[in-house]
């Protein structure tokens, strides 16, 4: 473990005196997000700073011992290669994009024998992956990132990831990745250390809230669109939730006390588009999810995304993105 890491600041929180800090090792997976890192160590190191105690110490792991490059090119320095860690310590699966190829066996066993032992785990951004492999998320809360979450269902449809910013179910401590990685943090340092330190230190990254952690990942529907129609909000909701059905736009507007033609001008008014042209975009969108995030089939993927039709499906797919499914899906193998 490298030397703890107590910077010197102005700022100063008065805390009990530590005698035993607590370890956090970081097992960072290929193509992490380094947002997501970051976010969870620099809110450790702030708050050592803030106190002059080594409240935190943290060690970087990987799965060769090699050094890990992020998703955006940069390359983190590694401390010790997969092995044995502290009783008392804290330990978190740092992935990003291409989770589930990051997710190989021996780390999963390897996060499993750490469960087993009494450990408390962990996934930032997409680390959910590996610790569903590792078998240890049945009948457990938990979250990853929203944009990976439907193919994560695909994978693994016994198990339903909630969207939130953080969950902590007893053991297991997850996250959306980001600065979700910070809230929850801050949540683990106000439950050892207490409010003034946590607030200290959510000032300190100009974090301003304090995050519940039932908050959501996305903004509500209403702020994606700049709108507030209570109408259209609730029919973007219905597609939302139904892009596997083959959706009829005449009965949705009968459902929701609205005529086709007050739907049309809802849309073009609001939003500049048709709601047929909104459905498929948003069947697209999460076609482009599942082809870049899993090893599905065009076919099966249209069929998730509401397409009775390969052909149909592969013509829009070529038409929105300039590139066959096909050709998308291997450029992402």
């Amino acid at each position: 473990m490298p030397d703890p890491i107590v910077p010197k600041g102005v700022a100063h929180v008065a805390v009990d005196v530590v005698e035993t800090p607590d370890p956090i090792v970081f097992a960072l997976q290929p193509n992490l997000s380094m947002l997501a890192f970051t976010s969870a160590v620099e809110t450790l190191r702030i708050a050592n700073q803030l106190t002059g105690q080594i409240l935190y110490t943290w060690t970087t792991m990987s799965e060769t011992g090699e050094n890990v490059r992020c998703s955006n090119g940069i390359e983190i320095g590694i401390d010790a290669p997969l092995g044995d860690t502290p009783a008392s310590a804290c330990v978190f699966v740092c992935s990003g994009v291409e989770p589930e190829r990051a997710a190989t066996a021996k780390v999963a066993d390897w996060i499993r024998h750490q469960w087993r032992m009494g450990r408390r785990v962990g996934g930032l951004c997409t680390g959910a992956f590996t610790l569903a492999k590792a078998g240890i998320l049945e009948g457990k809360d938990f979250t990853l990132h929203w944009e990976n979450i439907t193919p994560f269902r695909e994978q693994y449809p016994t198990l339903d990831p909630l969207e939130q910013l953080y969950v902590i179910d007893d053991r297991i401590m997850t996250c959306g990745g980001g600065v979700a990685a910070m809230d929850l943090f801050l949540k683990l340092i106000y439950d050892r250390h207490g409010a003034p330190l946590a607030r200290a230190v959510l000032n300190m990254c100009l974090h301003t809230v304090q995050r519940s952690e039932t908050d959501r990942q996305q903004s509500s529907t209403a702020a994606v669109i700049g709108n507030r129609n209570d109408k259209l909000v609730k029919i973007i909701a219905h597609f939302e939730e139904n892009l596997e059905e083959s959706i009829d736009l005449d009965q949705v507007a009968r459902s929701l006390g609205v005529s086709r033609r007050q739907m049309e001008r809802l849309f073009k008014t609001h939003l500049n588009t048709t709601p047929k042209r909104f459905l498929q975009d948003l069947r697209l969108q999460r076609a482009r999810i599942l082809l870049a995030e899993t090893d599905m089939p065009v076919v099966d993927v249209a069929i998730a995304c509401g397409y009775e039709s390969a052909g149909n499906f592969s013509k829009r797919f070529r038409e929105a993105y300039g590139i066959s499914p096909h050709r998308f899906s291997a450029g992402h193998g």
